[in-house]
């Protein structure tokens, strides 16, 4: 399954859906989602704890400025790497 964060984790009951996510899954943080994936924020540990993969779209998180706060523990990824997200998973749930 591929989960989308799009709205900050802070409106949003992001523990909610990490106790959706399973093993295989994959995370992508994108729109206001990125600032989950700040160094040293309190859902930087719960999304890294989960046992899905968690990713950045690299275009928001330029967009907000945060290319330099955000946790090296998060891999950003372009457009093309989100398409094939959406190809490997057959499922995806919007937050």
């Amino acid at each position: 399954m591929l989960y989308t964060l799009s709205h900050s984790p802070w409106q949003v009951d992001i523990h909610a859906l990490l106790r959706l996510v399973r093993s295989g899954d994959d995370i992508l943080l994108m729109q206001n989602g990125v600032v989950a994936a700040l160094h040293d924020s309190r859902y930087l540990a719960a999304l890294l704890a989960s046992p899905a993969r968690v990713v950045a779209l690299h275009n928001d998180v330029e967009a907000r400025g945060l290319g330099a706060q955000i946790s090296s523990s998060i891999d950003t990824i372009s457009y093309t790497e989100f398409v094939n997200l959406t190809v490997k998973h057959a499922s995806q749930m919007a937050w």
